[in-house]
């Protein structure tokens, strides 16, 4: 029997996908051990050109694009593998030579309008690996089913980006003292076309705005940003959730109250302010729900594959990433008995803040037979991942159970 073979023997009866189910896990308890590839739609080699072929497509209108997590082991995330959310259609005419960027809004002493030469000529320019995660990341583990993009856990990157600071820009325009938040336009359009609408116009604290590593970016990995990821200008704000990292990015509104704009109302982007039951209705008014703002900890296995299958004896190197959306991870472990006892990994530090952190660890097996490989993250504040999956909310955000392989040894 080759290997390929007893891969599937393995995998149609390990019955790790009624578990699962069952426990309302990761993705791989989900869906077993395939890659599923979502439906072809018309226009999709536009929208995945370039990009890995198992990527996960979950729609084209607007493109919403994931990456299995095998995909995710390099140590900065290439384009190739790079998940897609939008909200919005692409725009259809990118006038490089003529894109400007305004800055204004009530708490901004002098608006300035200022052209990409401007920014790339006139502004000190930063590199840094940041960490974009969709808040529903995970979503397809909340049990019952939460609305939007079933995501399984690969709707995250890290990669490199490059531009100048906003809070430089935001000096030199001056910012009012009653000055509360910062809200992003881009030239994305909304599913109607109607111009008067805008996709999404979402935003930060002031505070978050005036971060070092808060970017107006336009390369990414060393290259022009790609017209899915964003080109030619894109926000770039790492540990909170990548839609406050706006796309086709126009204007920058420096607001003297918590910005308004499109899916910054109803429960988009947030969690309730009070534990809810399973399925509950919760009035979509600010009295019960908070914004998300940092990402909760959290950390990916990307080596091996779930479903590998090891020789009895031999040890098994893994590894992956963790990270934990404004702080720092402080540990990292593997569990290979449930959660029972735990292992300690090396962990390395950030290449800079907001970056995520690279883990490795060896093990060995006791005995041959059907093993899970958890993964769980602790921040430095002491906040670790659950095992099962967290509270339900409406919107099904911020699902960061441990992460969970399967393999056979023997």
């Amino acid at each position: 029997m080759n290997s390929a073979l007893n891969r599937r023997v393995f995998l149609k009866h390990s019955g790790i996908a009624a578990f699962g189910t069952a426990l309302a896990g990761s993705k791989a308890f989900a869906t077993g051990f395939s890659n599923i590839q979502g439906p072809v739609f018309p226009g999709e080699a536009d929208a995945l050109k370039g990009k890995s072929t198992e990527m996960i497509v979950q729609g084209d209108k607007p493109w919403n694009v994931e990456s299995p997590v095998h995909l995710l082991d390099d140590r900065v995330t290439p384009v190739d593998k790079m998940f897609i959310r939008n909200n919005g259609l692409v725009p259809e005419k990118i006038d490089v030579a003529n894109w400007t960027l305004t800055i204004d809004g009530e708490s901004v002493t002098t608006p300035k309008t200022y052209t990409l030469e401007d920014l790339k000529k006139r502004f000190k320019h930063y590199t840094y690996q940041l960490v974009l995660e969709c808040g529903g990341n995970g979503r397809a583990g909340y049990q019952p089913q939460a609305s939007g993009n079933q995501w399984g856990q690969g709707a995250v990157h890290c990669s490199s980006w490059t531009g100048v600071r906003l809070k430089d820009l935001l000096a030199e325009v001056g910012v009012k003292g009653d000055a509360v938040y910062i809200g992003y336009h881009g030239k994305d359009q909304h599913l109607s076309k109607d111009p008067k609408k805008e996709a999404i116009s979402r935003g930060v604290p002031i505070s978050k705005a005036m971060e070092n590593e808060t970017l107006l970016a336009w390369e990414l990995n060393g290259k022009d940003i790609p017209e899915f990821h964003g080109y030619p200008l894109r926000l770039v704000i790492g540990g909170w959730p990548a839609s406050v990292s706006g796309k086709w990015l126009s204007g920058i509104s420096v607001r003297n109250k918590v910005h308004d704009g499109a899916k910054m109302d109803g429960h988009s982007y947030k969690m309730p302010r009070s534990p809810v039951a399973p399925g509950q209705d919760v009035p979509q008014t600010d009295q019960y729900f908070r914004i998300i703002e940092s990402m909760p900890v959290k950390s990916l296995i990307t080596y091996p594959k779930t479903g590998a299958m090891i020789a009895q004896g031999k040890e098994l190197t893994l590894r992956g990433h963790a990270w934990a959306g404004d702080l720092s991870v402080k540990k990292m472990e593997i569990s290979i008995d449930y959660g029972a006892t735990w292992k300690e990994c090396k962990l390395e530090k950030p290449v800079n803040r907001l970056a995520w952190q690279h883990w490795n660890a060896n093990i060995q097996f006791p005995v041959s037979g059907y093993y899970e490989i958890w993964a769980r993250a602790t921040d430095e504040k002491g906040s670790a991942q659950p095992m099962v999956i967290p509270a339900w909310n409406p919107g099904g955000y911020l699902n960061n159970a441990c992460e969970r392989i399967a393999v056979k040894v023997g």
